[in-house]
């Protein structure tokens, strides 16, 4: 499956507003640094119709690895990001479930053709012109 990359990004940005791609390269890395200084901060990131970012706290918690019967390992609490999805995301997103179920319990999106699998990520992004 595809992923979908900041390059790739940068491209379709470029090609639809018609930025030259190392300007465009330089808006989404500072967007994305900004958002990381905000949540190391202990803000939480709100990005309407989209979703927040919120840092949050683990609970400590005992692991166990599974190659050693009875070996167990504490884990310390610790901050971490949890992303909530809004409401626009949210909607279209949710119009994989029927595609996720039809393929079955490995979760992955049905191949297209030409060897490319369906992407979540790109139903977030407007058409491309």
């Amino acid at each position: 499956m595809a992923n979908l990359t900041k390059r790739d990004l940068v491209v379709r940005i470029s090609n639809e507003t018609g930025m030259v791609q190392s300007d465009v390269f330089e808006v989404i890395q500072k967007t994305l640094d900004y958002i990381t200084e905000s949540l190391a901060g202990g803000n939480d990131v709100e990005l309407r119709n989209f979703g927040v970012f919120e840092v949050r706290l683990t609970k400590p918690r005992v692991g166990r690895n599974p190659n050693e019967p009875g070996s167990r390992y504490d884990i310390p609490e610790r901050a971490t990001v949890k992303f909530k999805q809004g409401k626009v995301m949210r909607q279209k997103v949710s119009r994989m479930t029927a595609v996720l179920k039809r393929d079955g319990a490995n979760g992955r999106a049905p191949a297209r053709p030409g060897g490319r699998k369906a992407a979540a990520s790109e139903s977030l992004l407007p058409p491309s012109r």
